[in-house]
């Protein structure tokens, strides 16, 4: 099985799909590359040169560019949804989804529902999140929380190449407007991809490692970490379980419920703000319903309640790192920092 990064991976899923898929157009800014501009006739493929090579092979006609425009073009996609298309929308930054989220909110997510479910919406809109790149606040930040409590939306939040070609194609065939969620430190990393096309069903977690000690839920990238942190605790003794959940909606909630129960000790990973995110969620979802099972109160590992910080040194302090979850594992089992 070949290695591909993240990047390449998002890139061959959408090109696969849009070859099997004659509905499938992907729209975004600077996806296409400027029109009668000298030089090469194709985009850097969005700032991150995701979808570079896509324009060549299917044209302008299914590769749109669009304008800077982000509540025109994400309501032009959930139109284009709704009457037949299954539009790819690149929202460059998360962080811009205060310009359009009405037509995510308002419009694309109660289509099926307003419409007594006769109406669907097959729209997928890619964005960027995370913190790591230096790219200050107001393209570094975590949203997922927000489109999660959203009825109507499916949210993605894959940890590797291999997750995110799976679920992308995934997320391109589902009937539902689907937030696809890249964290933008990981598109250089790499894992084993196969060439074939795969899909990776929604609301089936992940179980990237098994222990006794403790459960370890993470999203995106904080897997990764989580897994890291899993390793270098089981050198001194303590072994974890590491939950993948892959979507917050829909939320497997069996897997996190049955890990939790089965260690006793759960820490949670989460980037996002420490408010009203997924690591308060699924701390109350177990202390709901495994609180009987628990040995110890449930630890949450996130970034602080402020901003991205520009500063490198400040921005590493921010994300909540592998030392951050191992201390939070030691303390939970007594066994020291």
């Amino acid at each position: 099985m070949p290695m591909k990064s993240y990047r390449q991976a998002v890139n061959e899923a959408l090109r696969q799909e849009m070859e099997r898929d004659s509905r499938v157009i992907l729209m975004g800014e600077d996806v296409a590359g400027g029109a009668g501009a000298p030089g090469e006739d194709d985009a850097w493929g969005g700032p991150l040169g995701v979808t570079k090579g896509l324009e060549p092979i299917f044209g302008r006609e299914r590769v749109l560019d669009t304008p800077i425009s982000e509540s025109a073009f994400i309501g032009c996609a959930a139109g284009a949804a709704a009457t037949g298309l299954r539009p790819v929308a690149e929202l460059m930054f998360v962080d811009f989804m205060g310009v359009c989220f009405d037509q995510i909110f308002n419009q694309a997510a109660k289509f099926r529902y307003m419409f007594g479910g006769r109406a669907t919406t097959p729209l997928v809109i890619r964005t960027m999140y995370g913190a790591g790149f230096r790219a200050a606040s107001q393209h570094s930040q975590c949203l997922y929380p927000l489109f999660t409590h959203i009825p109507g939306l499916k949210v993605v939040l894959p940890s590797n190449a291999y997750e995110a070609k799976g679920l992308l194609i995934q997320a391109i065939r589902d009937d539902d407007p689907v937030i696809f969620f890249e964290h933008k430190a990981m598109y250089d990393e790499e894992v084993d991809v196969p060439d074939e096309s795969y899909a990776i069903p929604f609301g089936e977690a992940n179980v990237t490692r098994e222990g006794d000690d403790c459960t370890i839920i993470a999203f995106g990238r904080m897997v990764n970490l989580a897994n890291q942190a899993a390793d270098n605790l089981g050198k001194s003794g303590i072994t974890c379980t590491v939950v993948d959940p892959r979507t917050t909606s829909p939320l497997d909630r069996e897997t996190i419920l049955d890990t939790a129960g089965e260690t006793g000790r759960v820490v949670v990973v989460d980037e996002a703000h420490p408010r009203c995110n997924m690591a308060t969620d699924i701390a109350a979802l177990i202390c709901e319903h495994r609180f009987a099972d628990l040995k110890g109160p449930i630890k949450q590992v996130t970034a602080p309640h402020a901003p991205v910080p520009f500063s490198p040194a400040l921005e590493d302090l921010y994300i909540p790192g592998v030392p951050k979850i191992e201390a939070a594992v030691r303390e939970l089992c007594g066994k020291g920092h």
